[in-house]
């Protein structure tokens, strides 16, 4: 699995270079608590890396979803918006938010690998 994070508490799995799935970290969905409301962006939509893809509200607070890199959503997942504790339950699995065609893969380069976004996660 070729698995990133991002500073903002994002993962993105790029193993399928068509589209590259992306999510909020163990971390970030801890920090949450009980997820209960995604708002995920639209298929067909680009963003550039940074810039805020989605939302997720849990019974303790919103927070932004960023983008982790730049590219165009190809697919959302709709089980997440059905069942938004899949975020809290399985956020590296079931519980991801959208797929995106990579604009610049050169990008991921500059993500953490697990090792680096674990000591990250902790020191914040």
């Amino acid at each position: 699995m070729s698995v990133q994070f991002s500073k903002d508490h994002e993962w993105i799995d790029s193993a399928d270079a068509a589209a590259a799935v992306v999510g909020i970290t163990v971390h970030a969905q801890d920090a949450l608590g009980d997820v209960v409301f995604v708002e995920l962006p639209e298929v067909g939509k680009t963003f550039a890396q940074g810039e805020v893809a989605g939302v997720v509200e849990s019974v303790k607070a919103a927070a932004d979803v960023y983008m982790p890199v730049d590219g165009e959503i190809v697919e959302v997942n709709a089980a997440l918006r059905d069942d938004p504790s899949l975020a809290n339950s399985d956020p590296l699995g079931a519980g991801w938010f959208f797929k995106v065609k990579l604009s610049n893969p050169a990008q991921l380069d500059a993500l953490l690998d697990e090792a680096a976004y674990t000591a990250f996660a902790q020191s914040a």
